[in-house]
């Protein structure tokens, strides 16, 4: 999306509204193809039981997704960005405690996006059961999940036009089939009473551990605030007064039929309320619909999933990896190793579990923990930004105790499932808290020096003829906060490793801010014509492709006349460019007594990591490769005095 139709569908429009519709409500507008079947399960069809289900999906969706999200967690947006990196990213400067809920709640979100492809399509085809019950419906589950995630890599942008027809056709269906059967069942409106989700979790036998299935109603509300960047917050709050209406009156619908069936004395039997309130001679149509629906949640899921995993490594959460743009829609991205990962967790899943009523009980584990972390952060944002304390308190208290139960609730699933979803939670975790560890770690081995100095040697270095010159321009990366210090890798690299003798020496340096789409530098000469510095200011969102960046620099101060580019070898002089070179700095693990155990343990696993999932620096750099020098530096350089102490020379 171009930055003036992104601005275009951040305002509150009907082309908005459709696009809105379109991809933010996959997830959640799917999940009455299997809530209320979770929550009656194998249990008799009882009014109480009914009517308690209705409350608390109707509750849930009230004071999770509409209260906490559509109106609370929505004004928490980072120049128009959301989702749970975006917020740890408004409150991690002052807030340095924010990063481990901040990743508990990434990894879980990952972990979530693994369960809800398959369960989602799972939900869709199912349906083909109810018109031949020996249908196979593995093989076409998996066929649509591979499909899915091949055309990945080709973009989305010609697909994604039919979204939000496709999702209006959808909602229209939820809330057409919902009214055909309310009418039978008026008295089922007394769910809208609270009382009957109290009875229901503390009166009803085991009513309390429904709040596992319950919760699957909301699940995709973390979704919803992940995609605000795409559609702005007017659109988001405007189109769910849609949503929720179309969601409220299937669930409803639903409810009626099952009043029916247990005053017949009817056990549900596997059945799908979902499908038994469609017209037989409708469910082809409608069971196409569905899958159509279920295919566009999983789409959108995947697109978060590759744009979180892009702002991890924008905030070093996680190891750094190839990010194509198959389109020049803004956003739209294709992490190749992400998406096969997730395709074989997806059909690992959906052979593990076979059917849908079964993954019910590996869903919604890990998305509570993302709640619960978005909770803690967004408290600290509203403290931050001085809503008064009782208030942040009160709304921390309340949200925690409800989110807690739904915790509980789901941990009732641990062994039925539930593991498989916090054990890749775990794992993700692991990744994660080794990228943020080893960085502290190397940052806390990095060593400056005064630059001052250096800068003299380098404008000796430059004019020095017994030096064989090793580049026109030569250019360094550096972690250095200010132009003041220089690390003392790069000007050993320089001076001491294999003298370098350039006409002009870069020193580039990128700040990722806290903003999303910033995207601004400054130059700073420190020696006319010899030494300059380039600092990028780019936003957490922003492809750090530096070579495009570097060059659009140059071209920009060799037209202003601030700089000459232009080759400096005698017969090439004032004819064609200089030539550049980039240097990059590789660091490797030492046997180096300096580090504790733990360091030793996070720098081995950091490594292996980079070794088996990260690209190179200069790759994640975008530098091009027929330009660049890696060299290999020690984390920590060995000092002689450190080795052999009681080496004696004989006489």
């Amino acid at each position: 999306m171009e930055n003036g139709t992104h601005h275009h569908v951040q305002k509150l429009s009907l082309a908005g509204l459709l696009i809105t519709i379109g991809i933010i409500f996959g997830d959640i507008g799917t999940s009455p193809l299997y809530v209320l079947k979770a929550i009656v399960g194998d249990k008799p069809i009882q009014k109480e039981l009914v009517l308690g289900a209705l409350s608390c999906i109707f509750w849930t969706l009230t004071l999770q997704t509409t209260i906490k999200y559509v109106i609370l967690t929505l004004r928490a947006d980072n120049n128009g960005e959301g989702g749970i990196l975006s917020l740890y990213a408004l409150v991690r400067k002052r807030s340095k405690w924010a990063v481990i809920p901040a990743m508990f709640g990434a990894c879980a979100l990952l972990a979530d996006s693994i369960i809800t492809p398959p369960i989602s399509v799972s939900s869709a085809i199912e349906g083909l059961q109810v018109v031949n019950p020996d249908i196979p419906t593995i093989p076409i589950v998996i066929a649509i999940i591979t499909a899915l995630f091949i055309i990945q890599q080709f973009g989305t942008n010609a697909v994604g036009k039919i979204f939000g027809p496709a999702m209006i056709v959808w909602f229209s269906m939820l809330a057409i089939l919902g009214f055909t059967q309310i009418g039978s069942h008026l008295d089922i409106f007394f769910a809208l009473n609270p009382k009957y989700a109290f009875d229901l979790l503390f009166v009803y036998p085991k009513g309390f551990w429904l709040l596992g299935a319950v919760f699957l109603c909301t699940t995709g509300a973390e979704a919803l605030y992940s995609d605000l960047g795409h559609c702005g917050r007017p659109n988001i709050r405007v189109s769910w007064i849609f949503v929720k209406s179309c969601l409220l009156i299937n669930y409803f619908g639903q409810g009626a039929w099952l009043l029916n069936e247990g005053e017949l004395g009817h056990l549900l039997n596997n059945r799908n309320p979902f499908y038994e309130i469609m017209p037989r001679s409708f469910l082809p149509f409608g069971i196409g619909i569905a899958t159509l629906a279920a295919i566009i949640a999983s789409q959108a899921l995947i697109s978060g999933t590759f744009t979180l995993v892009s702002e991890a490594m924008k905030l070093n959460l996680w190891p750094k990896m190839k990010v194509n743009y198959p389109t020049e829609a803004r956003g739209q991205m294709y992490i190749g190793v992400m998406n096969w990962l997730l395709w074989l967790g997806c059909v690992f899943v959906v052979l593990h579990f076979k059917e849908s009523g079964n993954m019910e009980a590996a869903y919604g584990l890990s998305i509570t923990l993302t709640m619960l972390m978005t909770t803690l952060l967004l408290s600290q944002y509203l403290y931050l930004h001085r809503w008064k304390l009782p208030f942040v308190l009160t709304l921390l208290l309340v949200y925690l105790a409800i989110e807690f139960s739904f915790l509980a609730a789901n941990l009732l699933k641990f062994s039925e499932g539930g593991w498989i979803t916090l054990l890749i939670s775990g794992a993700l975790f692991f990744i994660m808290w080794i990228w943020y560890k080893a960085r502290i770690i190397k940052d806390k081995f990095t060593e400056f020096e005064p630059f001052e100095p250096i800068l003299l040697k380098l404008r000796d270095l430059s004019s020095d003829f017994t030096i064989a010159k090793y580049s026109t321009n030569l250019v360094y990366m550096s972690a250095a906060p200010s132009a003041e210090v220089i690390e003392k890798k790069i000007t050993y690299s320089i001076l001491q490793r294999q003298p370098k003798r350039a006409d002009l020496y870069w020193i580039i340096h990128v700040e990722v801010l806290d903003t999303p789409y910033t995207t601004e530098y400054k130059v700073e000469k420190l020696i006319e014509d010899d030494v300059y510095r380039v600092t990028f200011y780019l936003g957490f969102r922003v492809e750090q492709r530096i070579n495009i960046l570097f060059r659009k620099v140059v071209e920009e101060l060799q037209k202003n006349d601030e700089v000459n580019i232009m080759s400096r070898y005698h017969s090439l002089k004032d004819y064609v460019a200089g030539d550049f070179k980039f240097v990059v700095l590789e660091r490797y693990l030492p046997d180096e007594k300096i580090l504790t155990s733990l360091e030793r343990f996070v720098m081995r696993a950091y490594f292996v990591l980079s070794h088996y999932l990260s690209i190179s620096e200069g790759k994640s750099f975008g530098l091009d490769t027929s330009s660049l020098v890696v060299e290999k530096v020690p984390l920590v350089v060995p000092q002689a005095q450190d080795f052999y102490p009681n080496l004696k020379r004989r006489l």
